[in-house]
């Protein structure tokens, strides 16, 4: 230009590329750029649109009923005190009380955990079961910690956000990287201030009353849907 600044020419789409091709190439570029969270809503648009659901509805089913952030500060075995943040996000119960795993990963975060939530929300919606959509997670590397200091995180995450758990209000399940015996822990942290409540979790271990078949329980139902 003459003024100097440069303009930069529109995207041109390859030459074998049809339009409706490149228009969705735009579009799925568009959603990689989105969060975790808006990438569901955007889904979830698309599907109230087709059902023609109204603007109040689709409001309430866009959000979270309640979201619950913590801190959890360990002491760890290099003897410095490590701060991970925990999370619960609550989406939606209408169904009936929340259903959701907990996952232990380095790269949780609050967003995350929100799009988790609200897919379990669609998830035990679709199938029937009495159950809305919850999920939970701690940022913290699993891998990386010994038996001691995965169960102190597990604890004291239960802990905190014990007062918004329950059998008839929120039940945790295993996620990534966690499994029965981590369903363990947090059954029996939840049971000191509780009491014995083995309904507070799934995925428990079969001596405490879990499910058989729970284990193969996910990859059955890819099969079952694919």
């Amino acid at each position: 230009m003459a003024d100097g600044t440069v303009t930069t020419p529109p995207e041109q789409a390859p030459p074998d590329q049809s339009p409706r091709e490149a228009n969705r190439a735009v579009g799925a570029r568009a959603r990689a750029e989105m969060s975790n969270f808006d990438t569901v809503n955007h889904w979830f648009d698309l599907a109230a649109d087709r059902l023609g659901m109204g603007d109040d509805t689709r409001a309430v089913l866009r959000s979270s009923y309640r979201e619950v952030q913590v801190q959890i500060p360990i002491r760890l075995r290099d003897d410095c005190v490590h701060v991970f943040s925990g999370y619960r996000v609550q989406h939606n119960g209408a169904r009936g009380p929340y259903k959701g795993g907990i996952r232990f990963h380095p790269e949780v975060d609050l967003d995350e955990v929100r799009a988790l939530a609200s897919l379990m929300t669609w998830k035990t919606a679709i199938v029937g079961i009495p159950f809305g959509g919850a999920k939970g997670g701690v940022n913290v590397p699993a891998d990386k910690l010994d038996e001691h200091e995965l169960q102190t995180v597990t604890r004291s995450f239960i802990d905190k956000i014990e007062k918004v758990l329950g059998p008839t209000r929120d039940i945790p399940a295993p996620d990534v990287n966690t499994n029965a015996r981590v369903m363990a822990w947090m059954m029996d942290e939840y049971g000191k201030l509780h009491g014995h409540t083995p309904a507070i979790v799934t995925g428990k271990p079969i001596s405490l009353g879990g499910s058989f078949g729970r284990e193969a329980a996910t990859g059955r139902g890819v099969v079952q849907m694919y």
